[in-house]
C-alpha cells in the first residue's frame, strides 16, 4: 500500500469491508444458533491475535473510524470487532449472514436479492472525517467483493444512493502491518 492510499484513509469517507480472523477447523453446525457459540466456527487463537493486531495497525496509522463497527451475529464477526475496536464499540448487523449465505445453494433469484441489498449498503457516502468497519465474511470467488483472506480488507468508496462503489484497494493483514515499518 502507499502513502497515497494511507491519506485518502485518513481523509475518511470509506467503507472498510473486513473478513473475521482466523476460525478454528470445521463448519458451522446445521442446528447453528447465534446464541451459541459452540454451534458454530470459532476464532482461533491466531485469529485473536490478528483482530486485536488489526486495531492496533488501525490506530497506529491514525485511520480515523466511524462507530459502531457493524457485524454479523456469527460469534467469530463480534469477537474480532470487540478485540479490535472494544466491546461497546460494536453493533450486531443480522443483514451479514446474508454474504455468508451466498456460499450456500441459493436460487439465482436469492442470490441477485441479496447482492442487490449489498450494494446498496456499499453505495451510501458516509461524512469525510471518519471510514466505516463492517466485519463479516468473505464471498464466493466472482461475486460481491470476491474472496478475501482472514482479517483482508477491501477499502470501497461509495458514489452514493444509485451510483454503485468502487473498490479502491484490497488488502492483507500483512499489507497493513508493513506501513508501520
Amino acid at each position: 500500500m502507499n502513502s497515497s492510499l494511507l491519506d485518502l484513509l485518513r481523509g475518511g469517507g470509506y467503507i472498510l469491508y473486513v473478513r473475521h480472523g482466523e476460525a478454528t477447523v470445521g463448519v458451522d453446525q446445521p442446528y447453528l444458533n447465534f446464541q451459541y457459540c459452540f454451534t458454530q466456527r470459532n476464532l482461533s487463537e491466531l485469529g485473536r491475535r490478528q483482530a486485536i493486531y488489526y486495531g492496533e495497525i488501525l490506530r497506529n496509522l491514525r485511520i480515523p473510524i466511524g462507530y459502531p463497527i457493524l457485524t454479523s451475529p456469527f460469534c467469530r464477526t463480534i469477537e474480532t470487532a470487540q478485540l479490535a475496536f472494544g466491546r461497546e464499540n460494536v453493533q450486531i448487523d443480522p443483514f451479514w449472514i446474508e454474504i455468508y449465505r451466498l456460499s450456500g445453494y441459493l436460487s439465482g433469484g436469492e442470490q441477485r436479492r441479496i447482492l442487490d441489498i449489498f450494494r446498496s449498503r456499499l453505495e451510501i457516502k458516509l461524512p469525510l472525517g471518519s471510514n466505516r468497519v463492517i466485519i463479516a465474511h468473505s464471498f464466493p470467488d466472482g461475486i460481491g467483493l470476491g474472496q478475501i483472506p482472514n482479517m483482508g480488507t477491501v477499502v470501497v468508496n461509495p458514489r452514493g444512493q444509485g451510483n454503485g462503489f468502487e473498490i479502491v484497494h484490497r488488502l492483507s493483514l500483512a499489507d497493513f502491518a508493513s506501513l508501520l515499518s
